[in-house]
């Protein structure tokens, strides 16, 4: 099955809770594609997130990985357990410093996934580099996938946006799915 047919039977799946994410799709879908090939290749998921969307930085790191998954280990890791000081760095030849490190540590490719408003003194870094995935939140960017940061229910979509990313992981693994 292709992706785009199965992302819309997924989402239908998880019946009216879950409406809010087929029309958000179209941009959810090709940068999730692109994250999952990526995966399939070797490549390493550094998540970096705002300050006050480091809870869901946590929360990713901590489930996807889980051993009742039973599936291989995915390589996803939290920018500051890698860095410790990363949130610090504010010159550019710093954080040019730590995108060589990170060249050299990351040796099969990595690739970024930021969430948060674009606050984020790596966003400019980030948003440069088409292979990242890129969920904004306040702010509208054709092709990114975007949720409103003042809508109540923004941290229960992040949630639900995650296990469907999670699921797509699974499909993909186990074939079910054409990138």
């Amino acid at each position: 099955m292709n992706f785009n047919d199965w992302t819309l039977e997924a989402i239908r799946e998880e019946g009216s809770c879950f409406s809010w994410m087929e029309e958000l799709r179209f941009n959810w879908i090709p940068q999730v594609k692109n994250a999952l090939s990526k995966i399939l290749d070797g490549y390493s998921v550094i998540v970096v997130t705002d300050r006050e969307f480091k809870w869901y930085s946590d929360y990713i790191v901590d489930r996807v990985n889980q051993l009742s998954k039973k599936r291989p280990f995915i390589p996803i890791y939290e920018i500051d357990c890698i860095f410790p000081t990363a949130y610090n760095l504010n010159e550019a030849s710093e954080l040019d410093a730590l995108y060589d490190m990170l060249d050299i540590s990351f040796s099969s490719g990595y690739i970024f996934w930021y969430i948060g408003s674009g606050e984020h003194k790596h966003y400019e870094f980030i948003e440069q580099d088409k292979s990242s995935v890129i969920w904004r939140l306040n702010h509208e960017i054709e092709g990114l996938f975007s949720l409103n940061r003042s809508d109540n229910l923004v941290d229960i979509k992040l949630i639900q946006a995650y296990q469907l990313f999670d699921k797509a992981l699974d499909a993909t693994l186990i074939g079910e799915v054409e990138l």
